[in-house]
């Protein structure tokens, strides 16, 4: 169903794309950094799974969507981007320490999760790249283009995730130690907000 060679050329290229930092590995960087490691990785598996959900797309040809509708391109960013200012204004207001937000782990988890999702789903050019990067490794000959897609999708929201996943963690753990000063923790608030500003900015400015 794949062909080996190409699989193999993707599997590298994939590689170079998930340890090369961008906008979600900086989000989970933010993220990781306010609420510590379960935080980070929890926002890197939304992340990961709003990929799955590109995958998908791609695979049923509905990314091609965008190409032609440019104002539903325009709308979705646009959204993205105010979602993520959002965020930011929230990470600028918030006094608690990294983990303690509201004195409640947990729905910070899941919030977390759902936040990476959507930073990630409300990314026009995400798709975009779906639909530009993964037909380059697919070969119609074989058969089975969905099937493919999906190979390669799956593939790389493993990889993504791997990488991104130890990078909350990593990011994570920093905060904690550094977790009993208030001055450190309000730096990293600061911080996290800085982030989704500039990645709020980079979104709304970036041309199709």
């Amino acid at each position: 169903m794949m062909d080996t060679s190409l699989y193999a050329a993707f599997l590298l290229a994939a590689f170079v794309l998930c340890v090369t930092p961008g906008p979600d590995m900086m989000f989970i960087v933010a993220m990781g950094g306010r609420g510590g490691p379960a935080t980070g990785v929890m926002a890197a598996f939304g992340v990961a799974c709003a990929m799955l959900v590109h995958a998908v797309a791609a695979a049923l040809g509905l990314s091609a969507l965008f190409t032609a509708l440019p104002a539903l391109y325009h709308v979705l960013r646009w959204v993205g981007a105010a979602y993520l200012l959002y965020l930011a204004v929230k990470a600028f207001r918030d006094r608690s320490l990294p983990g303690t937000e509201s004195g409640n782990v947990e729905p910070g988890h899941r919030r977390a999760f759902w936040q990476g999702a959507l930073i990630n789903l409300l990314n026009p050019k995400v798709i975009l790249f779906n639909v530009a990067f993964l037909p380059q490794f697919v070969n119609p000959q074989l058969g089975h283009v969905s099937a493919q897609f999906m190979v390669l999708g799956i593939t790389i929201v493993i990889m993504g995730f791997c990488v991104d996943g130890a990078v909350g963690l990593l990011s994570g753990k920093l905060a904690l130690l550094l977790r009993r000063s208030r001055r450190v923790a309000r730096g990293l608030n600061i911080f996290s907000g800085t982030v989704f500003t500039g990645l709020a900015i980079r979104l709304a400015a970036s041309p199709k």
